[in-house]
């Protein structure tokens, strides 16, 4: 990647609906070009998808919390199956250190949350942090 590849990159993670015509007049290139680096950036993984940002509280999710848990290398395909099926979970990280998964969940009630780590406990042994702020939101890597 060159400094062009990472100024789109950038203006992309600003704003992935920016128009071909406003990233050429950003990066100097026609919009060809341009369309042509993200082709590029898209075929090598580089740029893996366009989302949108949703605000979770604004749809009755209110509570945003991440789920430890430690479990045997055993439980790691049943875990798979099941926590890939649960529809409350933002995100699910194999890590390493005292935990096994690092669970990202959002709830719209203390009790349902209370419930999905309940039956998280089949796999091994919790422990919950409920978000009270957020101080830095997801961000871009340029």
């Amino acid at each position: 990647m060159d400094d062009i590849d990472k100024k789109i990159v950038s203006l992309l993670e600003k704003n992935a609906r920016i128009s071909l015509n406003q990233l050429s007049q950003h990066v100097f290139l026609t919009p060809p070009a341009v369309a042509a680096r993200i082709e590029k950036l898209e075929k090598h993984g580089i740029l893996k998808g366009y989302h949108a940002i949703v605000d979770a509280e604004k749809l009755g999710y209110p509570i945003l919390a991440f789920v430890e848990l430690t479990m045997s290398p055993e439980e790691k395909t049943a875990f798979t199956k099941f926590i890939t099926a649960c529809p409350n979970v933002v995100a699910c990280y194999h890590v390493a250190g005292a935990y096994s998964m690092l669970i990202k969940v959002c709830f719209s009630t203390p009790s349902k949350l209370d419930s999905f780590v309940g039956s998280l406990q089949k796999f091994g042994k919790t422990q919950t942090q409920i978000v009270f702020s957020t101080i830095v939101e997801s961000r871009g890597m340029f």
